[in-house]
């Protein structure tokens, strides 16, 4: 048997801990005091959307103001869409309006988003069709099918609330249609504006009165003196004694209608017993 001679290991000494100098418990002790100090101090208003939005978090609500013909107006958006628009000249009151409208807090953007401030600004001069998305969480079904409708009206018309109803499949819901566009979150860019009474009147507008839906629909070439007029006159809809067809007076089709063939009339039912029938564009047909 071959063995082997080891020589015995000498057990190492644990080595002392390293005392810094002086000079670095000075810097240790100035760090810390700076630390403690930063718990007295507020963090930027737009640090917390901008660490959400690098996340890629989309509850982080932020927004920014916009100039439009009828004022300054305040957006919020996420990443699922625009959530809030209001007017006015404090950003401090949107923050409180848009936390108490959607239940979350919003943030200014530390910038606003070129490519959405783009697609607004083309929204509200009318070029192009919206590509906007919109995040309508917290609404009902039916607030939503209401809102989503309202997207389908172009610029430059006008429908009335039974319309909306009607389309939607809730021709008895017309007070019900007027409750929700009354709290549209997102007005302009959702336009209950071209949403007036079943009368042809113009109705009123939550987001800042009625001449201000004036100005808009007048802004989109809509004529609200002449829609007045016309309600004063009881005329709903304009026929065409050539075609046979009768429209709203703001639909694209009405507007080609000369002045000899036009023809007026105070309701459906009196235009279908001319035998004219309803425009198969901007459908014309009331319901009950």
């Amino acid at each position: 048997m071959t063995t082997t001679n080891r020589t015995p290991r000498t057990p190492r000494t644990p080595r002392a801990p390293a005392t810094p100098p002086d000079a670095s418990l000075a810097e240790v002790r100035a760090l810390l005091g700076r630390l403690r100090a930063l718990a007295d101090v507020d963090a930027p208003a737009a640090l917390l959307s901008a660490v959400l939005g690098e996340l890629g978090l989309d509850a982080a609500d932020r927004y920014f103001s916009l100039r439009t013909p009828v004022g300054q107006i305040f957006v919020a958006f996420n990443d699922r869409g625009l959530s809030a628009v209001m007017r006015g000249e404090s950003a401090a009151d949107f923050e409180r309006a848009a936390h108490a409208l959607l239940g979350r807090a919003v943030h200014p953007a530390t910038e606003p988003p070129a490519r959405l401030v783009a697609a607004l600004e083309r929204s509200l001069r009318g070029e192009g069709k919206p590509v906007l998305r919109f995040d309508l969480r917290g609404l009902s079904e039916f607030e939503q099918a209401v809102l989503l409708k309202a997207l389908e009206i172009p610029r430059g018309e006008v429908r009335p609330y039974a319309w909306i109803a009607r389309e939607i499949g809730r021709p008895r819901a017309v007070r019900a249609v007027g409750t929700a566009l009354a709290h549209n979150p997102i007005p302009i860019f959702i336009p209950c504006h071209r949403v007036v009474l079943s009368d042809g009147t113009l109705g009123r507008y939550s987001m800042g009165g009625d001449q201000i839906k004036r100005a808009i629909l007048a802004a989109e070439g809509a004529a609200p003196d002449v829609l007045e007029e016309l309600a004063r006159a009881g005329i709903r809809y304009y026929g065409s004694d050539t075609t046979h067809i009768f429209c709203f007076p703001t639909c694209g089709h009405a507007h080609r209608i000369s002045a000899a063939h036009i023809q007026h009339f105070a309701s459906e039912a009196e235009a279908r017993a001319a035998g004219y029938r309803p425009c198969n564009v901007c459908r014309p047909a009331l319901g009950a």
